[in-house]
């Protein structure tokens, strides 16, 4: 079949995969959030936030899955954690975990770390934990920042490149930052989630872009990476 069929073939792979590892990482997210409330997103802000997080990228039925899985009782439980570290040339990466092993999760984050170059070490001194609502608008940026601010929402930045908005606020306000945008008929949102944001990012070329690639790549396939975090504009 040639060379071209073997290229398309593990393209298609490397895609279907990717879409596991996520489904994977929505379902788990999904699933905590519901069971540490009322498995109810009408009634339980932390499962709504995550619905809404993953709605886009994920099919209806991974979402309804892992709701039933927090209803029936099932006993699963994941771990949180957190690690910091200094990648290759200059990188700076936060990682977040959800797993069932935490001494397997710490293991593996640090293997693919330290294979590329880089070590755990502090890094959070350069990045602001912010809620991140981006959304296409058409009408007055001033108006939106009004109603936001008289809503009493912290607004730390708008942003609006070509109709494109993208509204920075505090975590603790990223609901109420919400509800005030869909009382103004704002409810297509392409990004809703409260993230980690690098205060300064570099650019990388060359080899070390196709490192830091690499070493994103390996993270994405790791089971229990759930959200990594980085300083590089890519």
């Amino acid at each position: 079949m040639g060379r071209h069929f073997e290229v398309r073939a593990a393209s298609m792979a490397a895609t279907a995969k990717k879409k596991s590892a996520l489904y994977m990482r929505a379902s788990k997210e999904i699933y905590m959030a519901a069971k540490r409330g009322v498995p109810d997103p009408n009634s339980n802000l932390a499962l709504r936030s995550a619905i809404d997080k993953y709605r886009k990228t994920c099919p209806k039925d991974v979402i309804d899955r892992a709701i039933k899985k927090a209803q029936g009782g099932d006993a699963t439980s994941y771990i949180e954690g957190r690690y910091e570290a200094l990648g290759p040339a200059g990188t700076l990466l936060i990682i977040d975990t959800l797993s069932d092993n935490s001494n397997r999760a710490l293991v593996n984050v640090r293997t693919i770390i330290t294979r590329k170059g880089g070590q755990l070490g502090s890094v959070s001194y350069n990045f602001e934990h912010v809620g991140v609502l981006a959304f296409k608008y058409d009408g007055s940026e001033e108006a939106l920042e009004e109603d936001l601010i008289l809503n009493d929402v912290d607004v730390k930045e708008i942003n609006n490149e070509d109709g494109e908005v993208e509204i920075l606020v505090a975590p603790n306000d990223f609901e109420k930052a919400k509800e005030v945008l869909k009382n103004l008929n704002i409810t297509d949102f392409e990004v809703a989630e409260v993230t980690m944001m690098a205060n300064d990012k570099i650019t990388l070329e060359g080899e070390d872009l196709k490192k830091f690639q690499e070493l994103l790549d390996q993270l994405d396939d790791c089971e229990d990476v759930q959200n990594v975090y980085h300083n590089v504009d890519l």
